[in-house]
């Protein structure tokens, strides 16, 4: 048995959770650079702003006037991602991260009526993180997730739907569009209502050998997962990261190598930073940089991926990095965007043993861990490498209208009065 607690337009409750003068207004939360919605409350949804809509063009449209919007503020969600994650340690037995907003629970052996124990866990997790979730209960992960799908379209109902009972999930899975369906893509969707299959019940009247043929073995996982067989475990760890990447678009065109150059090590020192947060090493690392292929400036795109001895020392990463994006960095360009991607990742614990390694792992591991737990106390970029410069130049992310990091910043802490 398996739960899927779920927060509601979580990035928005975020926001909400600090700012009062938000709640039951429309709210959106905007992609880097303020570009794009990707997050809204239910009021900005009502108004039939669609997810990923450009806010500078949007934000002109008469019917949208009042819809409050806020740049994305990720210290911010990450730390409340956190905070839930702590209450439901507290009161459930396991609980799995599967991403910033949701999280699977293990249901197993509870001797419980397990809806009214969902329900207290919403509202533990509304009082004490302040954030609303919703919570779906099934004998599979698929299942349980389809089940929070279902419970956040009744917008008026209980905030809890299980779907664990065979005749429930049968009534139920005449009127599911099997786009709700986790694991299932576009395309697979495409392909069957091609055949005229449109809901979850008409996909479980397909012979089993059939949707292997057309969907390969993972479509034939989810149809068995929505007969109510297992087949993804519970996993107390996430599983190890395949690549880790830290890109960004900048605030203004970069055309000058002394502005790519601090922002590439910028990039190297956070996603340095991350795979040390992950227990990781990178063997091999790809930087690329390209001009804005919308507008009419001349047209530039390059990167270069290589080898490297494991590591996630972020000075030797900076050397390696730098070196690479002076190499495909073209003079007479206007650059709208740079990134690093770590795409070969090892444990700590399975590093290969390098021969005749350049980096002494015991002197490196001591100056990080040092590196690291004065940015953790004082706050990022307390200490940096030479040259991490994020302000520089007006090329960092536009944030207009960021909020305060009100539980990560110390100086963004709300202050209580006595009067």
């Amino acid at each position: 048995m398996f739960g899927l607690i779920d927060g509601n337009s979580f990035y928005c409750s975020c926001e909400r959770a600090f700012d009062p003068t938000l709640r039951n207004k429309p709210v959106v939360v905007l992609s880097n650079n303020d570009g794009c919605v990707i997050a809204r409350t239910h009021e900005a949804k009502d108004l039939g702003l669609k997810m990923g809509e450009p806010w500078h063009l949007a934000k002109k449209r008469p019917e949208f006037r009042t819809i409050i919007a806020k740049s994305s503020n990720y210290a911010l969600y990450g730390d409340m991602s956190r905070r839930m994650y702590q209450v439901l340690t507290d009161h459930a037995p396991r609980v799995e991260p599967y991403s910033i907003d949701e999280m699977f629970l293990d249901l197993k052996g509870m001797n419980i009526d397990v809806v009214k124990w969902s329900s207290d866990l919403r509202s533990k997790v509304r009082r004490i993180a302040k954030i609303p979730t919703c919570v779906g209960i099934g004998q599979t992960k698929t299942i349980a997730k389809l089940a929070n799908a279902v419970a956040k379209m009744d917008r008026n109902g209980s905030g809890v739907c299980d779907l664990s009972s065979p005749e429930t999930r049968k009534v139920a899975y005449q009127s599911i569009p099997l786009e709700k369906v986790w694991g299932m893509g576009r395309a697979s969707v495409k392909k069957l209502e091609a055949m005229k299959i449109l809901t979850v019940s008409d996909f479980l009247t397909m012979p089993e050998d059939h949707v292997r043929e057309m969907l390969t073995v993972t479509g034939l996982r989810t149809y068995k997962e929505l007969q109510g067989l297992s087949c993804h475990a519970f996993s107390l760890t996430a599983p190890t990261k395949k690549s880790l990447a830290c890109t960004r678009s900048f605030g203004r065109a970069i055309t000058e190598w002394e502005d790519m150059r601090q922002a590439i090590v910028t990039y190297v020192s956070r996603a340095a930073e991350k795979m040390r947060r992950h227990n990781l090493s990178g063997a091999a690392m790809q930087v690329f940089m390209h001009t804005n292929r919308f507008n009419n400036d001349p047209s530039y795109a390059n990167q270069v991926t290589f080898q490297i001895e494991p590591t996630d020392d972020t000075f030797a990463l900076i050397s390696s990095a730098t070196k690479a994006a002076r190499s495909i960095f073209r003079q007479g360009y206007r650059y709208s965007k740079a990134g690093i991607v770590f795409v070969d990742l090892f444990l700590k614990a399975e590093v290969p043993a390098q021969m005749f390694s350049t980096i002494d792992p015991i002197k490196s591991a001591k100056l990080m861990n040092a590196l690291d737990s004065v940015n953790l106390k004082y706050g990022r970029n307390t200490i940096t490498a030479g040259g991490v410069l994020p302000e520089s130049g007006g090329w960092s992310m536009k944030r207009g209208n960021l909020s305060p990091s009100y539980t990560t910043q110390f100086e963004d802490m709300m202050s209580v009065i006595a009067i």
